[in-house]
């Protein structure tokens, strides 16, 4: 053997050990799409497996007589608080959940994502990985017919009614997902709870927190418990807890609820030297087989964890819902010091004996509580103090804000009421779940169809008014779409990218429609645009019927919170070649993030702007990106005049472009870079060209259809298999 062979591996070495350098690493302007195929069928197990279905099968009374007995049943080798692991599994349900963010509804509890990096890995999620392992008996007994996003979340639930807390309700119906969610933006650090200067444009000011994002540092759920970036101070950290709360879709005093009923129960864990811990389970090694943050002086006791390095219990009796917190925090003086893992944290003064907390294993010895800088502002902030007076005024009322503030937290990604599953769904309507009345089925839709081809609306008023109402839709949080016709409510329509005026001129003609026939509105914006598609195709030459079904209803303004529908507002939208104003990111990467919301794959994406190009649907009529003579027909003229080397593409601005005959020089369209980009990166080329070809018309005819019905559906939870 040749000594240069030595050692040399047969296999692509280190492929799967290491960071390999890929494509956007050598070329990081390259558009990267993977984010609208970030949860690939390949990547599932358990293809054609309807958990939805499945779990419905569920003996839910016996996974909860599980999950119940689990609570006190304390292993050696992980102990539980006091014998009870209450604490540490409401802590699962909560950073499971808390990840939501209301601007873009990614994040929360709904697929299991805390089992996957980087959430598994992020310090504000230490020692969760031994929660979720103790909850595996339970997960292997029920197998496919219990997702781990439901167990873990019900996992919460059942904590809180362990020790004594009424809960508003449970739904099952989470589907897992099977791999990392690593196109997420978290925020731009390259560190863990580094400089939180870096993600605001005033430190001191919360609301500049870049969007986006929620928590204030890269790798925590919510806010420092130590203080702004480290640094004690109540006041200014009671700032941060507002705003933050508010971006994951809670008010003053659902947050103050959430903080104090949260705090109710369990400890921090910090006694002990925080240096000594193991690293984090994506980077420890391959013999901890999943474990992470080991704690070479556990030892086997309970006392001696350490997680966020805060050390103590917040009330008296920490397996027991009661009125403690308030007692303590409002009954006693509190100072500043410091966990035995060093952190900051506050301290009673001159507390009685009975009201301290007794050891987490050792009963006979009892230990000094603790709040956290976070807790302090609710005391100190004004507007937190006289909700947590209120509550100690009225403990049920406290009960039911907080039961009802968790159940938001544990179900705001889950969808409407009609998606719910199980014994414990609670049948209120409430409207963070954005209730849709049920819409008539019984008229007849060739009669209606009629009517609005009658009405003297063009085909680009009658696609753009149906692409607006459903475009808001997000796979996200599963909110928006063009069930309920909130277009015609406020906020939706006054927004820009709804063109007001030109919305209000097609709804003034498709109103009268409805009510003539008994339809709803939704339905008739939606037959609208099926009707404005079947005429375009007509128009290339093909006789298409759009799939319609009837069923949507109209929601009122009373159903309806416009602040909370204020974020689903477009800042962009390149399928109809608009942009609300000039952004640091590309409108190429805009038109993604809209494509992956909205559920569309790379093919689909391509195929639905081509065809809304053709048809005439920019906003305002703009020329940008209509590449045919034959607007108003679903023709393939975009993508063959896009790839037609007759042309060259000539920069005019910094999203505006010429498309200049080579030959004559003459200035033959206008475009944008979403436009081009179709164009430029080699993924997107090689979709655009399927559709450029000479055999295309038929097949893309046929697959506009396809992904139009898809997003007119999206929201349709009633039609799912």
């Amino acid at each position: 053997m040749d000594g240069n062979d030595m050692g040399k591996c047969p296999v692509m070495h280190g492929s799967m050990t290491t960071r390999q350098t890929g494509v956007t690493d050598w070329w990081p302007k390259t558009l990267n799409l993977d984010i609208l195929h970030q949860h690939d069928t390949k990547t599932n197990p358990l293809k054609g497996f309807d958990y939805r279905e499945a779990v419905k099968t569920l003996d839910f009374d016996a996974v909860k007589a599980d999950v119940t007995a689990l609570m006190t049943d304390s292993q050696d080798w992980w102990p539980a608080d006091w014998g009870h692991y209450g604490g540490l599994m409401i802590r699962l349900a909560w950073h499971s959940a808390g990840s939501y963010r209301l601007q873009d509804g990614r994040g929360g509890g709904g697929a299991g994502n805390i089992r996957f990096a980087p959430l598994n890995s992020w310090p504000d999620n230490g020692n969760l990985d031994k929660a979720r392992r103790l909850l595996w008996p339970v997960k292997k007994k029920y197998g496919n017919k219990l997702s781990w996003a439901d167990l873990i979340l019900l996992a919460g639930n059942v904590a809180y009614e362990s020790m004594g807390l009424k809960t508003f309700g449970f739904s099952f119906g989470r589907e897992d997902i099977w791999a990392p969610e690593k196109d997420v933006y978290w925020g731009s650090e390259s560190e863990f709870v580094g400089d939180a200067a870096q993600r605001y444009e005033d430190i001191m000011k919360p609301d500049t927190l870049a969007n986006p994002l929620a928590a204030v540092h890269m790798g925590l759920i919510y806010v420092n418990p130590e203080g702004v970036n480290g640094q004690p101070n109540p006041q200014n950290t009671a700032e941060q807890v507002r705003v933050t709360f508010a971006r994951m879709a809670m008010n003053d005093e659902e947050t103050a609820a959430l903080t104090c009923g949260g705090h109710t129960v369990g400890k921090a864990h910090g006694n002990g030297d925080a240096s000594a811990l193991g690293a984090e389970p994506e980077a420890a090694e391959i013999e901890n087989q999943g474990f992470g943050w080991m704690n070479p002086n556990l030892g086997g006791k309970a006392t001696n964890a350490v997680t966020s390095g805060i050390e103590g219990a917040w009330t008296t009796h920490p397996t027991k819902w009661d009125m403690g917190y308030f007692k303590l925090l409002f009954g006693y003086e509190w100072e500043l010091t410091k966990s035995p893992a060093g952190a900051w944290q506050w301290e009673p003064i001159d507390i009685k004996e009975e009201d301290m907390p007794v050891d987490t294993t050792d009963p006979t010895k009892r230990v000094m509580p603790m709040m956290t800088d976070a807790d302090m502002g609710m005391k100190v902030d004004p507007i937190y103090n006289a909700i947590c007076q209120k509550f100690m005024a009225d403990p049920a009322y406290f009960d039911d804000c907080f039961a009802r503030a968790w159940f938001k937290l544990t179900h705001r990604d889950l969808g409407p009421r009609n998606r719910y599953i199980g014994p414990e769904a609670p049948q209120e309507d409430l409207i963070w779940q954005d209730p849709i009345p049920a819409g008539n089925t019984g008229y007849d839709a060739a009669a209606v169809k009629a009517d609005i081809l009658a009405s003297g609306l063009s085909v680009a008023d009658m696609v753009t008014t149906a692409w607006d109402s459903a475009r808001t839709f997000r796979q996200s949080d599963l909110r928006g779409g063009a069930n309920g016709a909130r277009i015609r409510l406020a906020p939706q329509k006054d927004w820009e990218g709804n063109e007001p005026a030109r919305l209000a001129r097609v709804l003034a003609a498709l109103e009268p429609i409805a009510v003539k026939h008994g339809a709803s509105v939704a339905d008739v914006i939606v037959l609208a645009g099926n009707a404005g598609v079947e005429k375009a195709a007509k128009a290339a030459g093909f006789d298409v019927t759009v799939p319609f079904t009837p069923g949507r209803g109209d929601a009122t303004a009373e159903m309806t919170d416009a602040d909370s529908f204020a974020v689903l507002e477009p800042l962009a939208d390149g399928f109809r070649n608009w942009m609300k104003g000039d952004y640091a990111v590309a409108a190429e990467e805009l038109l993604l993030d809209r494509a992956q919301l909205m559920g569309l794959t790379g093919p689909e994406m391509t195929c639905l702007l081509g065809g809304m190009r053709v048809i005439g649907a920019n906003h305002g009529g703009a020329a940008h990106g209509v590449f045919t003579d034959h607007v108003g027909a679903l023709t393939t003229d975009f993508f063959v005049n896009l790839t037609d080397m007759g042309f060259k593409w000539v920069p005019k601005g910094p999203n505006t472009y010429d498309i200049v005959d080579r030959k004559s020089g003459e200035t033959r369209w206008t475009a944008s870079r979403v436009d081009l980009v179709f164009g430029s990166n080699s993924i997107l080329r090689a979709y655009a060209e399927v559709y450029a070809q000479d055999d295309a018309p038929a097949k893309f005819v046929a697959d506009f259809v396809a992904a139009w019905t898809k997003v007119m559906n999206a929201d349709r939870f009633d039609l799912a298999a």
